[in-house]
C-alpha cells in the first residue's frame, strides 16, 4: 500500500476518535472516570483539532498521489469515501449535541447520497462522472462551516461569540444544493444517452 492511501486510511481512522470526543457522557460517568472527565472538559477542543487535521490530510494525500504517481483504483475509491464519512459523521454529531439543525445535516447527507448513487450507476455502465468545481467548493465550505461550529462552542468564547458557524452552515447547505443541481444538469444528457 502506497503513502497516499495510508494517509487516506489514517483520515478514516480519525473519525471514531472524533466521535468519541464529541460524545456527551452522563454525569455519573464524568464523576466516576478520570478519562471521561477529561473528554467532557476538553473534548470539543480535541474534536475541532481532529476534524481540521483530518480535513487537511485530504489535500496532502492528493498532493502525494499526484506528485509521486501513486494514483490507484483503491485511492480513487477511498478518498471520496473518507471525505463523505468525515462530513456525515461531523454533521450527525453536531445534530446530536444540538449545535446545528437536523435539516442541514439531512440536506447535505442526502445530496451526497443522491450524487454518489448517480455516479455508481453511471460507473456500472462505464461512464465516469468527474467532480466539478462546485463540488470542490461545497466541500471546502462544508469543512469551514463545521470547523466554525466546533470552534464557536469553545467555552472560552462564552455567550458573546457571533454565530459565524451558523451563517457558514447555511451557506454550505445552499451551495451543496446548488452543486448537486448543477452536477445533474451538466451530466443529464450524457446519462440519458447511455440509458442511466
Amino acid at each position: 500500500m502506497n503513502l497516499a492511501n495510508k494517509i487516506t486510511i489514517a483520515r478514516i481512522a480519525l473519525v471514531p476518535l472524533f466521535m468519541l470526543f464529541l460524545q456527551p457522557f452522563p454525569d455519573w460517568m464524568v464523576r466516576q472516570f478520570g478519562a471521561v472527565a477529561f473528554i467532557d472538559r476538553y473534548g470539543i477542543y480535541l474534536a475541532a483539532l481532529l476534524f481540521i487535521t483530518a480535513a487537511a490530510t485530504d489535500k496532502i494525500d492528493g498532493y502525494v498521489a499526484r506528485t509521486y504517481n501513486q494514483i490507484t483504483n483503491l485511492g480513487k475509491l477511498l478518498d471520496p469515501l473518507a471525505d463523505k464519512l468525515l462530513i456525515a459523521t461531523a454533521l450527525i454529531m453536531l445534530v446530536q449535541t444540538d449545535s446545528i439543525s437536523s435539516w442541514a445535516a439531512v440536506v447535505i447527507i442526502g445530496r451526497e447520497a443522491f450524487i454518489t448513487a448517480i455516479r455508481v450507476v453511471a460507473a456500472s455502465k462505464g461512464i465516469v462522472l468527474a467532480a466539478d468545481r462546485y463540488g470542490k467548493w461545497k466541500l471546502v465550505l462544508q469543512v469551514a462551516a463545521i470547523a466554525a461550529v466546533l470552534i464557536q462552542q469553545f467555552p472560552i468564547w462564552g455567550a458573546a461569540v457571533y454565530p459565524i458557524g451558523s451563517f457558514l452552515m447555511a451557506a454550505a447547505v445552499l451551495l451543496t444544493v446548488y452543486s448537486g443541481f448543477h452536477y445533474v444538469r451538466t451530466n443529464y444528457k450524457q446519462l440519458q444517452l447511455n440509458g442511466v
